[in-house]
């Protein structure tokens, strides 16, 4: 992908107040559907800020790539998840940065609805470990049969079978789906992986109840800011250890309930639209400078333009200085 300032506006014939930056793109392999995500978040960027011309490799989807080590010269690839194996350059996920930009434009999960539908009180959510989710690892199998071991302790259940479906008698039967919202109910949360990173713990963090969360190779882009113990708390990786976990955070209430407001104002302070979106202009400049060469339009790359807003256009640059003096202006 590149994004690349035009070098004489007026010969593209834009309103005056067209993004000075364009975005162009091409995409290779055979799945390219999320190549979406990225057009939307680049073309958000350059209606709302100055970004320096780059061009960048994105890859779209979700297992990070580059395995190269320091002496192989790794590739610079951006990747909304990354791992302890490789190097791929994390961006926030596509998941929430789809819910940043459309933040107050349309119903769906994200920061401040889940802030706004946390349900009840800590004192009055049903003191149990809640999860629901679909087969993608065998430790949500594992977390199934863990639960039926435990009733009293864990409700959790799979609602899908795609990877293990053969799997499907012995963990079933599938549950209904229900509101992301009421997990809230529950005064503990249970993150676990599934192809990579589980993509909702922003969400889970900022539920007001206490996550548990598994040990994982699998980062988001704010991984490294996170403390156990003080915004969540971990637990193996084999889950050999969640039981004892959930009875600590049983026992400690007060500590429990600590942990559990510290991660939501965590995400207040790290994880709100304009943290989303500054990120991304952070990561672009610096990215920027790393760069030799200034960025161009290649062959075949196609024109990303900004939708249109039938109801906002404004007129052009010419006449809008022929209706209004400079004073006026």
């Amino acid at each position: 992908m590149s994004l690349v300032a035009p070098l004489n506006r007026k010969e593209l014939h834009l309103p005056w107040i067209y993004p000075k930056f364009q975005v162009y793109r091409k995409c290779f392999g055979q799945y390219v559907g999320f190549s979406m995500f990225m057009d939307e978040i680049l073309l958000s960027l350059t209606r709302k800020m100055y970004l320096p011309d780059i061009e960048l490799i994105a890859n779209l989807g979700d297992w990070p790539l580059e395995q190269r080590s320091a002496t192989e010269k790794p590739i610079p690839i951006f990747s909304w998840c990354g791992s302890k194996s490789t190097k791929d350059i994390v961006m926030p996920t596509y998941d929430i940065t789809e819910a940043t930009l459309e933040m107050m434009g349309r119903v769906m999960v994200d920061i401040l609805s889940v802030m706004g539908n946390s349900g009840p009180s800590w004192e009055e959510k049903i003191p149990m470990a809640f999860w629901r989710g679909r087969d993608s690892r065998q430790e949500r199998l594992d977390l199934v049969k863990l639960a039926r071991e435990h009733p009293d302790l864990i409700n959790a259940s799979l609602t899908n079978f795609f990877f293990f479906r053969k799997e499907e008698a012995e963990y079933g039967p599938k549950s209904e789906y229900i509101s992301f919202f009421d997990f809230f109910k529950y005064r503990y949360q249970i993150n676990i992986d599934g192809t990579v990173a589980a993509y909702r713990l922003p969400y889970l963090l900022a539920g007001g109840s206490l996550v548990l969360k598994q040990d994982s190779d699998f980062y988001e882009h704010f991984y490294n800011d996170l403390q156990p113990m003080v915004h969540y708390v971990p637990f193996n990786r084999n889950l050999s250890n969640l039981v004892e976990k959930l009875q600590w955070a049983s026992d400690h209430d007060n500590e429990a309930k600590a942990i559990a407001e510290n991660s939501r104002n965590f995400t207040l302070s790290n994880l709100m639209p304009k943290d989303i979106l500054c990120y991304y202009a952070v990561l672009l400049k610096e990215y920027s400078k790393k760069l030799k060469s200034k960025s161009v339009v290649h062959d075949n790359m196609e024109h990303i333009k900004q939708p249109v807003q039938k109801s906002c256009l404004c007129p052009d640059e010419d006449k809008l200085q022929a209706k209004y003096s400079r004073e006026e202006l």
